[in-house]
């Protein structure tokens, strides 16, 4: 069994939002962080549709599955 490590779009989303404060905002890094943040909420929309058959883990969530499948169906871009 391997166990995956991987650093969270949020931490490195923060990391670039200080480094910016001390240099003038670059507009590529803006966009770039936007779609870091769209793209990992896709993933989680995602993830949250692969789950929404599985009662233990909606039940974890507090979520039932009309409103994991309603949260899943959410454009990514909102």
């Amino acid at each position: 069994m391997s166990t995956v490590f991987a650093v969270s779009a949020s931490s490195t989303h923060a990391r670039r939002r200080a480094a910016a404060m001390d240099h003038q905002q670059n507009s590529w890094l803006t966009l770039l962080d936007k779609w870091l943040a769209r793209s990992e909420r896709a993933h989680q929309r995602a993830d949250l549709r692969a789950i929404a058959n599985d009662p233990h883990l909606l039940a974890d969530l507090g979520l039932t599955r009309e409103e994991a499948l309603m949260q899943a169906d959410t454009p990514f871009w909102k």
